[in-house]
């Protein structure tokens, strides 16, 4: 397995050939290293992860503001030292990224203050606020800072170093044309506006000297209109192999089309290792590849073709901490998969600690331990979603005899919902994985059981767990009983089919996706939507919301919104908008207007025994907050 395989990176020596990608992390005040990210770090070492690749590492903050890691503080140096040894510590290498900054991508110091950037274009987070170029004095001391980053990095203990310049990220910036118009020697043809980027390396390589590792991470396409095209790309590739980077790490996108660098539930796997094929087969150095690798066949295959040197894992690696070893062992079964969701970033982005929506241990890997339970319990559990499972799963590794009764015929609750159009298969994936996992668990499993009070109060359980999801809300629509009508969610499971021409009320996020599948087969999709907007009501991260809406912009749906429907007819669906009344003509009704709990037992419970409610049965949300609710909920018993 070519997965395993030892690998070389210059003459640093690698066990395997799966790296973890950079990843922002939450820092110590001074932008030093914190405990806590040291030891998520650590337990990805354990995991058997051959090298661990930080994230980005400010060498200044003379022209921005604090956005990351900063290196070049006593303490800074210190925490990095005592993250190497924790990495070596488990036969790991760590290589630390570098970063001259991020230009227009920055948070400026305030609002009115313009960021500095290769050239004076528009910020990304403030339009309309034009950056200020850097100067060349200002572009040299950057240079200079950046060799001395890569000596504190070297004195600390670390491996390799890794150049932040990708992703229209300062370096990317100034590579191209999109965002560089100068006329002075940093501006111009290719190798000009390269010319920062090659000068970090030089700089780099006199500070670490000839045996140190330096790897490049740059984007060869960005796949934006105006942005860097492959040729330009792999041009870049062989000026970097010739200025004696000894690895190549490559990206796709930027924040324009942030969705093609951090991919999302919508992109299909692998994401990005086309990419790095082209980029292989211009140079004679070790080639990186991540996107969408997280499934370990489709990974030993990228490297099998000889599509890249070495794999990476980001999101992979937060779901699955474990991926290497459980690769290693033959469980691949046991691997968590990732869903795309982007919960992990958009914690961040809101200025949280950073979390996984289907590894509620991630990023708090000593603060939620499961641990055997003092004293015999018996737990039930009603309804086998994600919330349920999760509890069934985690109870059970705690020594709790379970059982759980699903009122249908498979495990999933509307995982099997979410998961259902084929641009979502990562959430189907992760439903089979729990469902999987839950009869691996010594967990009783009951399908085709509903339960009453009286039954559920017969048991004598310690615990009763109600996870009993949420059903489709029918708004009070004339017609809405009729034949032409089904619901998102039977859709979605393939319980009902739909017709050449579909009208769907709601544009949530349910109403879209379901748009979106419909759209693939069905010859016309109208979505009609109380609100002014439509997906008003879904708070995701912005690479996500950026996908789905390239997804339904090829999908060629339309949207109708500050719209009523008034009536459901045999023909056709009838609107009021604006004061006007108008008719569709359509095959299939579709209702997609939110969630109503099934929490109709806990009344009947509540006071008569230790019942607690968890997932959608509380409120309709994410599937992070029914999987976390169900492992704290168990820890905790």
């Amino acid at each position: 397995m070519k997965l395993l395989e030892p690998g070389r990176i210059g003459k640093m020596a690698l066990k395997n050939r799966v790296f973890m990608a950079p990843m922002g992390t939450t820092t110590e005040e001074d932008g030093s290293f914190h405990d806590r990210s040291i030891r998520y770090l650590e337990e990805r070492a354990i995991g058997g992860f051959g090298l661990i690749i930080t994230g980005a590492n400010q060498v200044s903050t003379d022209y921005e503001q604090k956005a990351c890691n900063i290196l070049g503080s006593v303490r800074s140096v210190q925490q990095l030292n005592w993250l190497a040894r924790r990495i070596h510590a488990n036969d790991a290498k760590l290589c630390v990224q570098l970063t001259v900054g991020l230009g227009r991508m920055q948070l400026p110091f305030a609002a009115e203050v313009a960021p500095l950037a290769a050239s004076e274009v528009e910020s990304y987070w403030f339009p309309g606020l034009m950056c200020k170029p850097l100067s060349v004095e200002q572009i040299q001391d950057l240079v200079v800072k950046m060799g001395a980053g890569a000596a504190a990095a070297k004195a600390a203990g670390a491996d390799a170093v890794e150049v932040h310049g990708y992703g229209g990220y300062l370096l990317d910036q100034f590579c191209s044309t999109l965002w560089n118009t100068r006329t002075d020697e940093y501006g111009g043809d290719l190798r000009a506006r390269m010319k920062f980027g090659l000068d970090c390396v030089t700089a780099m390589r006199e500070a670490v000297g000839p045996d140190f590792p330096i790897l490049y991470k740059f984007t060869p396409y960005h796949g934006v209109p105006g942005g860097r095209e492959l040729e330009e790309g792999l041009e870049m590739a062989r000026i970097l192999e010739e200025a004696g980077v000894d690895a190549l790490h490559v990206d796709m996108g930027c924040y324009e089309a942030w969705y093609k660098a951090i991919p999302t539930v919508y992109q299909h796997a692998p994401s990005q290792a086309w990419l790095a094929a082209e980029v292989r087969k211009v140079v004679s150095i070790p080639v990186l590849a991540v996107g969408k690798l997280n499934d370990p066949n489709i990974a030993e295959r990228v490297l099998q073709e000889g599509k890249a040197d070495f794999i990476g894992l980001a999101h992979g690696a937060l779901t699955e901490p474990h991926w290497v070893n459980k690769v290693q062992r033959g469980e691949a079964y046991d691997i968590v998969p990732c869903i795309g969701c982007n919960e992990c970033l958009f914690a961040g982005f809101k200025g949280g600690h950073y979390q996984c929506a289907v590894n509620p241990q991630c990023y708090a890997e000593d603060f939620f331990p499961v641990t055997p339970a003092t004293a015999p319990k018996r737990a039930l559990v009603l309804g086998g979603g994600p919330g349920g499972m999760e509890f069934a799963i985690t109870a059970a590794e705690r020594g709790v005899e379970v059982e759980l009764w699903e009122k249908g015929a498979r495990l999933g609750g509307t995982l099997w919902a979410a998961g259902g159009p084929s641009f979502k298969s990562d959430v189907a994936d992760y439903a089979t994985y729990l469902t999987n996992k839950t009869f691996r668990s010594h967990v009783t499993v009951r399908t085709m059981k509903d339960g009453t009070a009286e039954e559920i109060l017969a048991g004598g359980w310690d615990k009763v767990v109600l996870a009993t999801g949420a059903h489709h809300a029918m708004p009070p629509i004339p017609g809405i009983d009729g034949p032409k009508v089904v619901t998102a969610g039977d859709l979605l499971t393939g319980r009902a089919e739909h017709g050449a021409r579909v009208v769907i009320i709601g544009a949530g996020l349910v109403g879209c996706e379901t748009a979106a599948m419909c759209a693939q087969r069905a010859d016309s999709v109208t979505v009609i939507e109380t609100l002014p907007k439509i997906l008003m009501s879904v708070e995701h991260c912005r690479n996500n919301e950026l996908a789905l809406a390239q997804l339904l912009e090829d999908s060629q749906i339309a949207f109708i919104t500050d719209a009523r429907v008034t009536d459901l007819g045999e023909e056709a669906v009838t609107y009021l908008k604006d004061g006007q009344t108008t008719s569709i003509e359509a095959d299939t009704y579709v209702i997609a207007a939110g969630y109503t709990p099934n929490d109709g037992l806990y009344e009947q419970l509540a006071g008569r025994v230790d019942v607690s409610v968890i997932g959608d049965a509380v409120k309709p949300d994410s599937i992070l907050k029914a999987v976390h609710q169900g492992f704290h909920l168990a820890r905790s018993l």
